[in-house]
């Protein structure tokens, strides 16, 4: 059975106390855990962020992406050193808040372009980074799950092809990948094949729509999903991650600029909606 998880960005990037009564709710709904993204600088908030969703009973998992100044991919060495110290940071706060994954598209700059298709030499250095932060995260027993996000957000990982040649290349247990509905709806030719793909060392699972609103409203083909994660036996979280404007920092960062679905429309309805289409994998 796979654990439901809800990403909390749909109403703030920042992690903060007023968040609990978001969480409060969330439990409330029946939700197995929440994401959250790890950014905000106020590091003493994660560990009470995971104190209070424990209280509740509900796990944390988080997102994490490096900006042009942490570039794995950069042909800058010291640049590419900061952003291991920028991965470093990221697993120290998840570690305080006692999540055990942290996904992301962090396998290269979110939003940062070259002129010239991904070139070998970038997907070294890339490797390279991330195995030293694999290295780092299994002491504390973190799972790094990578992301392939479409063509307008990065350029080194748009295809689970090429996120798993990328996995390959790092070789680490605590190195995984993830797929995200969304971005494959944009990037794949079949979602079963991207999940079979994957499959070997598929650590995590984002349910997002086509328009980052409802699961289940747009036109993600959400039979095929569901059958081929039943097919490689997945028993990992499937964890909504929907945006809105309610923050509009966040929202203008990753160009969000209008209302796709009520939070709490999302949440209630998602839940639901998987809930439904993983009984129909189980009949």
């Amino acid at each position: 059975m796979n654990k439901i998880g809800f990403n909390i960005l749909v109403w703030s990037a920042i992690v903060s106390d007023e968040l609990f009564p978001i969480l409060d709710q969330l439990k409330k709904i029946g939700y197995d855990g929440v994401e959250c993204l790890i950014g905000s600088p106020d590091e003493k908030a994660y560990r009470r962020f995971g104190d209070h969703a424990r209280s509740l009973g509900l796990e944390t998992t988080a997102v994490f992406v490096v900006g042009k100044d942490e570039n794995p991919v950069s042909a800058d060495a010291e640049i590419r050193a900061k952003s291991l110290d920028r991965m470093k940071w990221a697993i120290d706060r998840a570690d305080a808040m006692q999540a055990k994954l942290i996904a992301g598209p962090f396998h290269s700059a979110h939003g940062v372009f070259a002129q010239h298709a991904p070139q070998d030499q970038e997907y070294v250095w890339s490797a390279e980074v991330l195995y030293a932060a694999g290295n780092y995260a299994a002491q504390a027993g973190i799972t790094l799950a990578l992301e392939a996000v479409n063509r307008f957000e990065c350029y080194l990982c748009n295809t689970i092809e090429q996120l798993t040649r990328l996995v390959s290349m790092v070789s680490h247990p605590n190195v995984k990948a993830m797929y995200d509905t969304h971005h494959a709806n944009i990037e794949e030719k079949k979602t079963r094949d991207a999940i079979l793909t994957a499959a070997p060392v598929l650590a995590h699972v984002h349910i997002s729509e086509n328009d980052r609103g409802t699961p289940g409203d747009g036109h993600v083909p959400w039979s095929d999903t569901f059958s081929a994660l039943a097919e490689i036996d997945y028993t990992g979280w499937l964890t909504i991650e929907a945006f809105s404007r309610n923050d509009p920092d966040f929202a203008n960062a990753i160009h969000v600029w209008r209302e796709y679905s009520k939070p709490w429309d999302i949440a209630t309805k998602g839940l639901a909606f998987i809930k439904q289409r993983s009984s129909e994998q189980n009949r």
